[in-house]
């Protein structure tokens, strides 16, 4: 499993923990990473996913919400909810990442962690985003 695989999955959880118990941030990434031992380049990883996630969950909430039709955001289950997060953080503020690599992971997750629909669920909406995103979908911005 790669390592930024694995600080997805870790960022999901933080995500879904937030959904319920509203800690403040330093206080959830405490309690997180006590029992685990990331590597440095995951745990940077997976903390900026969450952290972003968080800073900009207003703006995705409803960049799902236009994209969702017929689904209320607080209806949806809170694991789809979250690997969406991430996955519209990851298109419209990580450039480094290609979009289908994202929405390849946010699938994958939805398939493990999710419901028997969820990965079409996630893929359907995500594709919906990424068609409004203004780069291209296969390639990482040049650094």
């Amino acid at each position: 499993m790669s390592s930024r695989h694995e600080a997805r999955e870790w960022a999901v959880q933080l995500l879904f923990e937030h959904d319920f118990n509203p800690n403040t941030p330093e206080d959830a990434l405490s309690e997180f990473w006590s029992p685990r031992h990331p590597t440095p380049k995951g745990r940077e990883f997976a903390e900026s996913l969450y952290l972003g996630v968080l800073n900009h969950k207003a703006d995705i909430d409803r960049l799902i919400q236009q994209y969702a039709d017929n689904w209320d955001l607080k209806r949806m289950p809170a694991v789809d909810r979250n690997i969406m997060r991430l996955a519209i953080f990851e298109m419209m503020h990580r450039s480094d990442i290609p979009p289908v690599v994202t929405i390849n992971e946010a699938v994958d997750l939805a398939k493990v962690y999710g419901g028997t629909d969820s990965g079409r669920f996630v893929n359907g909406i995500l594709d919906r985003a990424r068609k409004d995103i203004d780069r291209p979908a296969r390639t990482a911005a040049e650094e």
